[in-house]
Parts: C-alpha cells; sequence; structure tokens
C-alpha cells in the first residue's frame, strides 16, 4: 500500500503555463498530504479510501460520485470540540459549537453533528426542517439570514429556534412582534460588520461594511437598545463573520478586539453573556495551501478573548463559533471519469507556447460550482490505477455549455490519462453538493459515506424522473 506523500515542494516548473504556486511532482501518482481523507491511499496502484476502491465505489453507485469519509468527519468534530473545550474551561467559561450547515446538509450529517456534540446553524426554512429531521431540536440551531421571509421567523418561534441571528435594524420589531404574539421569548444575536477584511476572496470576504450582512458597528448600540425594549426578545450578543477560507488568526484577532470594544460598551445598559466569532477557518486545497491547525486556532482564539477581557476588567462572555468547511471539507472526494482529452497549444504573453491538456469529464459545474464561482483551485489524480508515465499540465473540465465550467484549473496527471479512466477530486466535502445544480438538465450525483468497511448511501443519485416531477405540461413518464 503506498501511502501519502509529502507535498510537492522543490520541484522545478515544467511548464510556462502553470502558476507560480504549482510545482510539477515527481510522480503524479502521489497524493497530496492533508488534502486527501487520512483514510485515503494508493492500493495495488487504485485509490482506495478505507476499504474501498475508486472503480468499485463506480461500479455500485455511477459517476460522478461524491465519497464522503465519516470517520475523517466525525474525528474533525471532536478534536474542535475537544480543543474548543479546554480553551474555555481555562478562560472560565463555556462554549457552543454550531456546525455551519450550508458546507453540506443531509439528515445523516446532521445526526454525526449532534453525536460530536455540537449545534446546527442554518439560515433557511429548507435547512432548518432538514436539521430537525435528522434529530435536532430547536434549541440546537441558530437561525441565520440577511432577509428571513415572515414564515420563517414563524418557524423559528413554533420550533423554538434556541438563536436567532439579527441581521438589520428592521428585524427587530418584526421578530419581537412574532415572539409577542406565540407568548415566547425569543434569544437573539446581532451581526456587526467589524470591518475586518480577511485575507481571501472578494466574494468570501463577509464584514466589509459595502455588504449585504450585517449592521454597522455604529449602528449597534441603538439596535441593541429597541432589542431590550421588547420584553419577546432576549440578547444574548454580537455575532460577527469575518470571511471564509481563512489560514491565520490575525484577521480574528482584530476582529475580536473591535467586538470586544463594542461588547464592554454594551454591558453598561445590561447583560451580554455571549460572544459569537463566526467561522471561516481554511483547508487545503492544493500542495501549496498552508491552513492552521484548526483545533489549534479555536483554542488560540478563545485564548485571545479571554487575554482581552481581562485587560478590560470585564468577565468572559460563553463563545461560539460556526465551522463548517473545517469539519467536513477534506472528508469529501469527487470520483469523475474521464472523457475527450483534448491537448491544446496555448501562446503565452512572451511569445513562447506550451501544451495545456484539457481532460473533459462526466460532471463539471453542477456538482462543483466554486471552480466557476471564486475560481477557487482544486488537486486531482489518477484513481484507477497508477502510471509511470511523465506528468503533464492538465486542466480538469465538465461537459456543460460554458467555457468556465472548470473543475481543476491547474494541476498534473500521468500523460497516459485516457477517456475510461477514473479521475478524483479531494476536499469536496463541502459546498460541492450544497451548491449542486440542474444546468444542462444534469442529474445530481449520488453521496456515498465510507466509514471503515461502512458503507452507506445518505443521499441517492437523482434520476430522470426526480428532473421532471415540477414540470407541470409533461406528458407520459419520464424516460
Amino acid at each position: 500500500m503506498l501511502l501519502c506523500c509529502p507535498d510537492r515542494k522543490g520541484v522545478i516548473v515544467a511548464n510556462s503555463l502553470a502558476p507560480a504556486w504549482l510545482t510539477k511532482p515527481a510522480d503524479a501518482n502521489d497524493l497530496i498530504h492533508g488534502v486527501w481523507p487520512v483514510a485515503a491511499s494508493r492500493r495495488d496502484g487504485e485509490l482506495t479510501i478505507h476499504d474501498w476502491s475508486a472503480s468499485e465505489l463506480v461500479e455500485r453507485f455511477g459517476s460522478p460520485l461524491y465519497v464522503l469519509d465519516k470517520y475523517q468527519t466525525m474525528s474533525q468534530a471532536f478534536q474542535i470540540r475537544s480543543a474548543f473545550d479546554a480553551a474555555c474551561k481555562r478562560a472560565g467559561t463555556q462554549g457552543q459549537i454550531y456546525y455551519a450547515s450550508k458546507a453540506f446538509l443531509s439528515t445523516a450529517v446532521v445526526r454525526w453533528m449532534l453525536d460530536a456534540g455540537l449545534r446546527i446553524d442554518v439560515s433557511t426554512l429548507g435547512e432548518l426542517e432538514l436539521a430537525l429531521a435528522g434529530g435536532a431540536s430547536g434549541s440546537d440551531i441558530g437561525f441565520h439570514g440577511n432577509n428571513k421571509s415572515d414564515l420563517e421567523l414563524d418557524y423559528s418561534v413554533k420550533y423554538g429556534v434556541g438563536s436567532l441571528v439579527i441581521d438589520s435594524a428592521d428585524e427587530v420589531p418584526r421578530v419581537a412582534e412574532v415572539a409577542g404574539r406565540s407568548g415566547q421569548t425569543m434569544s437573539v444575536r446581532l451581526r456587526v460588520n467589524t470591518g475586518v477584511h480577511a485575507s481571501t476572496h472578494e466574494h468570501l470576504a463577509t464584514a466589509r461594511e459595502d455588504q449585504k450582512f450585517g449592521v454597522s458597528m455604529g449602528d449597534a448600540p441603538a439596535i441593541v437598545a429597541e432589542i431590550r425594549s421588547h420584553k419577546s426578545l432576549r440578547f444574548l450578543g454580537l455575532h460577527s463573520h469575518i470571511g471564509s477560507q481563512i489560514f491565520g488568526t490575525g484577521g480574528f484577532v482584530e476582529a475580536i478586539g473591535r467586538l470586544l470594544d463594542l461588547h464592554e460598551r454594551l454591558l453598561a445598559g445590561g447583560d451580554v453573556p455571549e460572544l459569537n466569532i463566526g467561522g471561516g477557518f481554511g483547508i487545503a486545497y492544493t500542495a501549496a495551501d498552508e491552513p492552521a491547525h484548526v483545533p489549534t486556532l479555536v483554542g488560540d482564539l478563545v485564548g485571545e478573548i479571554a487575554a482581552q477581557c481581562e485587560r478590560r476588567g470585564i468577565a468572559v462572555p460563553a463563545v461560539a463559533i460556526e465551522p463548517g468547511r473545517s469539519i467536513i471539507g477534506t472528508a469529501g472526494v469527487t470520483l469523475y471519469t474521464a472523457g475527450t482529452i483534448k491537448p491544446v497549444e496555448v501562446t503565452a504573453d512572451d511569445g513562447t507556447t506550451a501544451t495545456r491538456t484539457y481532460v473533459s469529464v462526466d460532471g463539471g459545474m453542477s456538482d462543483n460550482m466554486r471552480t466557476a464561482l471564486y475560481q477557487a483551485e482544486y488537486s486531482v489524480a489518477l484513481a484507477n490505477r497508477s502510471s509511470g508515465v511523465e506528468p503533464i499540465l492538465v486542466r480538469v473540465v465538465g461537459k456543460h455549455c460554458e467555457s468556465g465550467d472548470i473543475v481543476v484549473r491547474h494541476d498534473y496527471l500521468p500523460g497516459d490519462v485516457r477517456r475510461g479512466d477514473i479521475l478524483a477530486v479531494p476536499a469536496t466535502g463541502a459546498y460541492c453538493h450544497s451548491l449542486a445544480n440542474n444546468y444542462n438538465a444534469m442529474l445530481r450525483p449520488a453521496v456515498v459515506a465510507v466509514n471503515g468497511d461502512e458503507l452507506t448511501v445518505i443521499v441517492r443519485r437523482e434520476t430522470l424522473d426526480d428532473l421532471f416531477s415540477r414540470d407541470t405540461q409533461l406528458e407520459g413518464e419520464a424516460r
């Protein structure tokens, strides 16, 4: 069995079309450490996850296929939970972890998170209902959203949602009215924009002033005063989310300082029992990525909160965080079947030419939208066999009618990659299934959970009948 190799470093880039961060591997069969699930390895040349080979999984469940490592998901959740609890204990406070369900949500995943001692963060009625169907109680749930409907507010009160995040001033009287009409008290947080710009993609940074989420720091005191004026509302504290795919602590530390300045000011008007610093902790998608070790990171952040509170002479509030991608991202691998292989000669700006090989697969932006949305980078490996042929620069593309339909922008595969090969793209556990769509009438893949010798379909493959079921003018039965 060939286990994951060290990162691809110290190798000269051999193709001028490759970005500076990408190095040509000495062996394209190697699996990059930290990008693949720990249980991923090569056995007799073939990619396996736990006891299951790529070709066996595709034969049984079709292609494309999302494969989710349950053990890795649970292990990461437990590690973060353990580090967070220990840090809160050292700080003399308590904390809660909300799994950011937008990363990936199914009833099975809800159960896994509850078993790990986490709560569930949702932002729509659909996510709320799915969390409840998975066994979460209302008190286990935090409800986000910048534009909550009246129905979503009604259901939040009806199901006794544990915390609701106020995202704008006009939500306050709406939530107060719904809760008051039901004779209940709704616990709420206020999302504020700290102005901290996380080092991330522009469309992933969510604490900037000029964006749709949250309220300004300057407006917060008046909004909190209004919250406190309603008997049907209980103010829990402030909420912040500075972005996604964040690798270090710098942005969080700055945001914590600004939040605690406001937190301290609000204490003059009443209790502020909690502080929610959000999530956005990053993972590795390529060998060039060097994310922080998330269990260590969350422990450091709780320690920072405690230290800053001590300097201010105020009590350490209960702390909440909202990891999603960092729990489930590297637990996911997507398997594809290769089709058309097309070498393309490209002329660079300096007049030199080089070849990029386009490898088409049977999926694309319908099962992984992140590359098109954010120009995200992924890695890829030949999964059904090993090869000793020299690696070539490839771009893995989908079969959709869009030139931006790219799955993997830049990586190397063995030069003999051919039609019918199975390709594996790691780190697809977060935001791939969640963003999946039916563009070009494509069917969304199944999700199979692997755990040792256990194999469970947790989301079945979509069928043509599913696809056509909402077409009210369809005559006859779908094929």
